[in-house]
């Protein structure tokens, strides 16, 4: 079975940083697009940033400049670096990824900006 396990998400000072990482296990040949999405309180989710098996990346203009997403293809990991932390970063982040045609979430990992 196919689990997606984030890890990371703590609470963190404005203007901090953090780095998150997603995990993909169980039986898997071969996996194509990997992405972050997050979701904050009373909010809908949203794409965070997203990143080809090729290295091509793709981020939410919110984002851009202060995330970094990247990908190790001989572990199955996705990780997404997040600097200059705001408070409106605030939410539940959600690993992605297609995986052998079909498509899987984790479980979500939360980050907290505040002071």
């Amino acid at each position: 079975q196919v689990q997606l396990v984030e890890s990371g998400g703590v609470l963190v000072h404005p203007g901090g940083s953090l780095r998150l990482s997603c995990a993909a296990s169980g039986s898997i040949f071969s996996i194509n697009t990997m992405g972050w999405y997050r979701q904050a309180p009373g909010k809908q989710r949203e794409l965070v940033a997203g990143i080809t098996r090729g290295g091509r990346t793709n981020y939410a203009d919110s984002v851009k400049g202060r995330y970094t997403i990247s990908r190790n293809n001989a572990k199955n990991t996705v990780y997404l670096q997040m600097n200059s932390l705001k408070p409106e970063d605030t939410a539940v982040y959600y690993c992605n990824a297609d995986i052998d045609g079909r498509n899987y979430w984790g479980k979500g990992t939360l980050v907290t900006v505040s002071s």
